[in-house]
């Protein structure tokens, strides 16, 4: 008697609260909540509910290329006066990814009259939330967010992370110039053109030849005319090299080079350790490169090294960032490198970067370059997919580092960026199979194993595999 006295006080408190109809926990027990949670999530009981500073920092770390459109209830749109056709992938996101897909960020809202708790229990045991108005449900029944996808309940997570990814990716190959720079001994100038024959057979489009800096500063690639002798008659791909002033420009113009690139900083101290000079003075030599390069229409790529962080100053302000990324386009780069130097970015900090980035750039003249130094470049790469970045920089069998950076060791691996896109279904139109192969080529020439994880398990599997026959 006494359970069934609480009962009926519980339920007509509950009629209380909203005079309607109300959906229900499984055990008749209503539950409100002041926040929506993705279905990744474990519910938060009322003692556990996050202050808006931890809401505030949710959301700025986790993010699609655009946010839900208004007629969903949920909000403006991620960046103010961005429209969703910005991206390259937006337009469609909805057909191609069905009604599973969700868009990644969180947000926060009361809950008006009306609006209830829905949870759903997948079959593996976990459940997910989401908040659903009344007068909303029949929209959310359009547009799913949900755990399962497909008739026998198997999660499907691919869905939900691939919302605002494009659907193509360009591959910016960087293992003979940014890889081989900061070798000890001398890679032998035969050795450096296979290899960059072997990347433009595997289907990269762009592989960045050599430098035409002083050999006083890089010896490693001191043999840079004959390096692009040999390669000039290379087809299927672009081949760009670094120039760090006029002097440098006209000697890879001489050398036959059709495309440059230039390279600044976001860290004063590391402008003056890296190319001895400050920001501003960099700048000023740049301008005289780009305008040398209208002259001979040949197109320049920029680069911002120190886009997170320096190895003398700390942490870089996003402001700082997007001030030298804004110069560099304005003065005609066709496309510019945001470059982790020394690797220490996270989701975290490479999502206030891009957004102050992109809000005076458009995201498809953009590019992302992550060092690998903290394990943290593919998680880099892909929140950055998120938020609209269409262009990815790495390098083969995970080669380089920064020879001006302690510390910094190399670049992400592109075998396993393009085993990463493969898996999320985006196009390269790169053969994995002769990547692998050009990083062993590489790898064993250098005496050292191959620096991609995905090279090295793949060629694990085939060599377990060729045993059983």
């Amino acid at each position: 008697m006494h359970w069934n006295r609480v009962r009926r006080a519980h339920s007509l408190w509950c009629k209380s609260l909203t005079n309607k109809t109300h959906l229900h926990h499984p055990y008749n027990i209503p539950v409100l909540h002041f926040i929506t949670m993705s279905s990744l999530e474990e519910p938060l009981a009322f003692d556990k509910l996050p202050s808006m500073s931890t809401i505030d920092r949710i959301q700025r770390f986790s993010s699609g290329a655009c946010r839900p459109r208004d007629d969903f209830g949920m909000g403006h749109r991620w960046i103010e006066g961005r429209d969703c056709s910005t991206s390259n992938s937006c337009n469609d996101d909805e057909k191609s990814f069905g009604k599973e897909s969700f868009p990644w960020r969180r947000h926060t809202r009361k809950v008006s009259e009306g609006e209830l708790l829905l949870r759903n229990f997948s079959t593996s045991g976990r459940s997910s939330t989401v908040s659903v108005t009344l007068r909303e449900s029949n929209k959310f029944q359009e547009h799913k967010y949900s755990t399962i996808s497909n008739e026998n309940g198997i999660p499907h997570s691919s869905n939900k992370i691939s919302r605002g990814i494009p659907k193509f990716v360009k591959m910016v190959e960087v293992g003979p110039r940014d890889g081989l720079q900061n070798e000890k001994n001398i890679v032998p100038t035969s050795v450096k053109v296979e290899l960059i024959q072997r990347l433009v057979s595997s289907g990269l489009p762009v592989v960045e030849a050599t430098s035409f800096v002083s050999p006083k500063w890089v010896p490693q690639l001191a043999d840079a005319k004959d390096v692009m002798d040999a390669v000039n008659t290379i087809d299927g791909a672009r081949l760009p090299v670094l120039t760090p002033n006029l002097k440098g420009f006209e000697a890879a113009v001489s050398a036959g080079a059709k495309e440059v690139a230039i390279f600044a900083s976001a860290s004063e101290s590391f402008s003056l350790s890296n190319i001895n000079c400050t920001i501003e003075e960099s700048l000023l030599r740049y301008r005289a490169v780009t305008t040398a390069a209208k002259e001979h229409s040949i197109p320049v790529r920029g680069y911002v090294s120190c886009v997170v962080g320096c190895p003398v100053e700390g942490a870089v302000p996003p402001s700082k960032v997007a001030y030298v990324v804004r110069e560099l386009y304005d003065m005609g780069c066709f496309e510019i490198s945001l470059g982790d130097t020394i690797g220490t970015g996270t989701p975290g900090s490479v999502v206030p970067m891009l957004e102050a980035v992109m809000a005076v750039v458009p995201a498809d003249k953009l590019a992302v370059h992550f060092h690998d130094t903290y394990g943290q470049a593919l998680a880099n790469i892909l929140v950055s997919l998120q938020m609209g970045i269409s262009i990815v920089d790495s390098s083969i069998a995970g080669l380089g580092g920064c020879p001006y950076a302690k510390g910094a060791s190399g670049n992400v691996a592109t075998e396993d960026v393009v085993y990463m896109l493969n898996g999320l279904g985006v196009k390269t139109n790169v053969d994995l199979g002769k990547l692998i192969a050009a990083g062993d080529f590489i790898s064993k020439h250098l005496g050292r194993p191959n620096g991609s994880k995905a090279a090295v398990a793949l060629n694990r599997r085939i060599t377990a595999d060729a045993s059983k026959i």
